[in-house]
């Protein structure tokens, strides 16, 4: 079963049984609003992906793979290719073997269109910088890696990520990194696509810090028990937040929806 509700217009549609969704047709499902200002506040459109069982477990043990799908990674893919940062927590880097973010073909027109390189930057937020600066994140990627810091992290582990290659972003006093400073300093650098995977600690932050502004998410037709994390951590907000449906999908059990705020 395949089948689109664009909640937008209330309308339905669906393709012949057993055809995959186009990455064309993804691409325009889920491409980021037009208009921001060039500057100032509302001048990046900060996107999240994540996945989720029925119970609300974001990850079996301990990564996201094994409640996902075929469909649920071309969406992944889709969404990499249209931004122009993914930003991820260490842990996240850690536990998801992260590689560089890589060129596609099928991606290098609408890319070259909207004035983008040939793939996204990978900026990777950590405190305290204990990253392998030796892994290919660092020493292979197409745009260099960015690292995001605060202003007290080790002065030696600044000059390690500068070493190989990365560009160290400082957006935060001391060792802590403020979520919202992310978004302008990335939005700065001409970053204003941005699109983050979390995990759920650096989701619950930009949750809670009030700038995300779209979560994109996949509802996996799975039970897990357990006690794995949600799709967001930390602390908590004053008052809950309600997002929009902006669109769903659904293919073989699994939907897949858009909300904004």
């Amino acid at each position: 079963m395949r089948s689109l509700f664009p909640v937008t217009d209330l309308t339905t549609s669906a393709a012949a049984p057993g055809r995959e969704w186009s990455l064309d047709e993804l691409a325009e499902a889920y491409a980021y609003p037009t208009g921001l200002p060039a500057e100032g506040p509302g001048s990046a459109w900060l996107r999240a992906n994540m996945v989720s069982t029925l119970d609300g477990a974001a990850q079996h043990d301990g990564r996201s793979q094994p409640i996902s799908c075929a469909a649920d990674m071309r969406i992944f893919g889709t969404l990499r290719a249209l931004a122009d940062v993914v930003i991820a927590g260490a842990e996240t880097v850690r536990q998801e073997g992260y590689r560089p973010a890589r060129a596609r073909e099928v991606f290098a027109a609408r890319r070259a269109a909207a004035g983008q390189g040939p793939a996204p930057a990978v900026a990777v937020v950590s405190g305290s910088l204990d990253l392998d600066f030796s892994l290919p994140l660092f020493t292979e990627p197409l745009v260099p890696t960015l690292v995001v810091t605060g202003a007290g992290a080790p002065a030696d582990r600044i000059a390690a990520a500068r070493k190989a290659g990365a560009e160290v972003v400082i957006a935060g006093e001391g060792a802590r990194v403020d979520p919202a400073r992310v978004v302008r300093e990335l939005a700065d650098r001409g970053l204003w696509r941005q699109l983050t995977e979390g995990g759920p600690r650096l989701l619950g932050q930009f949750v809670a810090a009030g700038v995300l502004d779209e979560l994109c998410l996949t509802l996996s037709p799975m039970l897990t028990a357990g006690d794995a994390q949600r799709i967001a951590g930390g602390p908590g907000v004053t008052v809950p937040e309600r997002f929009t449906l902006a669109s769903l999908l659904e293919e073989d059990g699994f939907l897949f929806g858009r909300y904004r705020r």
